[in-house]
Parts: structure tokens; C-alpha cells; sequence
């Protein structure tokens, strides 16, 4: 059973909502999502496509959203019973989450009656970070939730424990994927340049940053695509009809409709967690043409164990074809999921030569 946590201890729903966005399993034990659109619920960590949110509502327990209508998700599985150390790393996480100065791993092993050296490899095991890299997460965490609300960002440097500003700063550009304050403001300040073009597959949104290309998706509805990524950066300035960003649009339907064509050079400039990174990196390496189990992808990420979280780094990739996680399948080599339709997947492994 879920080492599930009463309604009094749970966090709120907006922080619940947050851990579903970036697919934290380490939430997993922190009560049901369920999605009033679909009649399902889940369990933090899903790889499904994120619901707006106004369309859920949150349960402390299966089954209390299993009397309210809902099933459980086939994707996430949430009732399915957790790993023997999810429990011991979820109390280690919310140890780390409600700490003013994060404990030291000396301090978490104790308190999970392991040694330090077994609890880092449990920690590491289970979330696909080591407890040091889940606690840089919860700080950003933290300094995102401060600068949303509108605090400067020396205060949200503070608030979220860093003891310096100088730690804060080092890497927020690639952590934020912008500037702390234009972060804050919505994207104030900052240039994106923003195309839609057509594909074989569908529409293609592309857009980039000068810093590198952050965002590179598939759909059926432009108008809708474009109102989805916008929501995040209301107040940057989106540019379009830009030559250089046209280049970057027809490499990526070129890649699209007639693979073959490398786009490993192209620059980027996403925002992801230590592990995402390394995920998203072992991913740029896999030839066309070829497929990659989730379990060989987190071998080569120097995490084994983390299947799992292998494959929510998939779901998260904010750079379809680009970051080519079409190529990774099951270990029966079936396809799984896919951020932009299964059939999608298929069809672009079917004209790399993949049967």
C-alpha cells in the first residue's frame, strides 16, 4: 500500500497540481489527481498530457475518487503497489521539502536507518536524482513560486534557502530557461520568436529563445498550440516571419516528412530538472533508424534502476523530433506512449526504417 498521507498533511492543491506538471514521483504518495474531462485519476508522475487546471480535482485516496466516478489511469497505473523503498524516500522527500536549509545526506540516512552510502543509492534508485539534486529542485521550486507571486529576486533568493546570490545565479538561465526576473514576469523582457508550419504529421510549432530553440510541438490545432505555449510567457515579446527561425522550421518538417537529416547541432535552451538533462542528452544520441529501450536509456543516463523516471523525461521532452524520445519503446519493444500520439510515433519510426 501507499504510504499515503492524511488531508491535513497533504500539501496544497496548487503545489499538488505543480508536482503533476513536472511529473514528480516522488508525489506519488501524496494522494490521487483526477481529471473531470476523462473520468480518470492518476498518481503524480504520469506521462499523460497535462490537464488545464480547472479540470481536476484532487482526493486524498483511490478510493475516495473511485466512489466520486472516477477509474484509474491505464497509463500511470495508480493503484498499482509501490517499490518496498517508496515510502522510506517519499518521508526523505518531504523531509527535504519542509526543511528551511535542506538536511544533509548524513542527516537523511539516519533518520531512514540506512547508511548513507545505501540510502544515496535508494534515494537515487527511486526519484533518478541523488537527494542533493532533489533539494536544488526544491529550492527552484520555491524561488519560481516566490517570483510568481511578485517578490523580488533577492527575496526569492532568501525565501527558497540558498544562503547566496551567487549560487542562485549560477545556471539560473539554463534551470529557468530565462532570466530570474523575466521569469518572474512572465517572460518580460525577453524575445521569443514563435513559427506554425505544416507537416505530414500535423501542424509544427517552433519556437526559440536567443539562447537556442525551447519548444518544438505537434498537433491538429494551431490556434489552440499557440494559445497553450503563450500562456506561460503572456508578457514576452513573441516575433514572427524571422528568416532564421524560418531555416530552423524547415529542418524540422524536412526531418518530419523525410528523416535522415541530423539535427543533434541545433542549439537549445530547455528547462528541465539535473536528471531530465541527462536523459534528454542520451536521447540526442540515438541514430535514426534505431530504438532504445526506456531501460537502456537510463543505463546510459548512469541511473539503471530509474525506468520509471526514464520514461516521465520522455513525456516531459519539450522538443519533439529535435529530442528524438520517438525512438525509445518498451521492453517487449513495443510502443508506448508518446507526448504527440501514439500514431505519430509509429509513423515516424515506420519511415526511419523501423518495422
Amino acid at each position: 500500500m501507499f504510504d499515503t498521507m492524511t488531508a491535513a498533511e497533504l500539501p496544497s492543491e496548487d503545489a499538488r497540481y505543480a508536482a503533476f506538471v513536472r511529473r514528480d514521483k516522488t508525489m506519488r504518495s501524496r494522494g490521487v489527481m483526477a481529471v473531470k474531462t476523462t473520468g480518470v485519476y492518476c498518481r503524480a508522475g504520469c506521462p499523460a498530457r497535462m490537464p488545464k487546471r480547472e479540470n481536476v480535482q484532487f482526493f486524498t485516496t483511490s478510493e475516495e475518487a473511485r466512489a466520486a466516478g472516477f477509474r484509474a489511469c491505464k497509463r500511470c497505473k495508480p493503484d498499482e503497489a509501490a517499490s518496498p523503498n517508496a515510502a522510506l524516500v517519499a518521508r526523505a522527500c518531504r523531509a527535504i521539502e519542509e526543511a528551511e536549509t535542506a538536511p544533509n545526506l548524513d542527516a537523511l540516512a539516519d533518520q531512514s536507518g540506512l547508511s548513507p552510502f545505501h540510502f544515496h543509492r535508494v534515494f537515487k534508485a527511486e526519484t533518478g536524482v541523488t537527494p542533493g539534486q532533489y533539494a536544488a529542485q526544491v529550492r527552484d521550486q520555491r524561488a519560481k513560486a516566490a517570483l510568481k507571486s511578485g517578490a523580488s529576486v533577492t527575496e526569492a533568493v532568501y525565501d527558497a534557502g540558498y544562503g547566496s546570490s551567487s549560487r542562485f545565479y549560477d545556471g539560473a538561465d539554463t534551470r529557468f530557461g530565462m532570466r530570474p526576473r523575466a521569469y518572474r514576469d512572465k517572460g518580460r523582457g525577453e524575445e521569443i520568436r514563435l513559427a506554425l508550419a505544416e507537416s505530414t504529421l500535423g501542424w509544427v510549432l517552433v519556437a526559440v529563445t536567443a539562447r537556442g530553440i525551447c519548444a518544438v510541438e505537434i498537433g491538429d490545432d494551431p490556434q489552440a498550440m499557440i494559445a497553450a505555449f503563450t500562456d506561460s510567457f503572456h508578457n514576452a515579446h513573441k516575433v514572427e516571419g524571422d528568416k532564421k527561425l524560418e531555416r530552423l522550421v524547415k529542418q524540422v518538417v524536412t526531418a518530419i516528412d523525410r528523416p535522415g537529416a541530423s539535427l543533434k547541432d541545433l542549439p537549445l535552451d530547455i528547462r528541465g530538472t539535473a536528471f531530465q538533462q541527462r536523459v534528454w542528452n542520451v536521447l540526442r544520441q540515438i541514430p535514426s533508424g534505431e530504438t532504445w529501450t526506456y531501460a537502456q536509456v537510463a543505463q546510459a543516463a548512469g541511473a539503471p534502476k530509474a525506468v520509471r523516471a526514464v520514461g516521465m523525461a520522455c513525456g516531459s521532452n519539450p522538443v519533439s523530433i529535435v529530442i528524438p524520445c520517438h525512438r525509445v519503446v518498451g521492453s517487449n519493444k513495443k510502443l508506448t506512449g508518446y507526448r504527440w500520439g501514439v500514431e505519430r510515433k509509429r509513423e515516424l519510426l515506420k519511415r526511419e526504417g523501423v518495422g
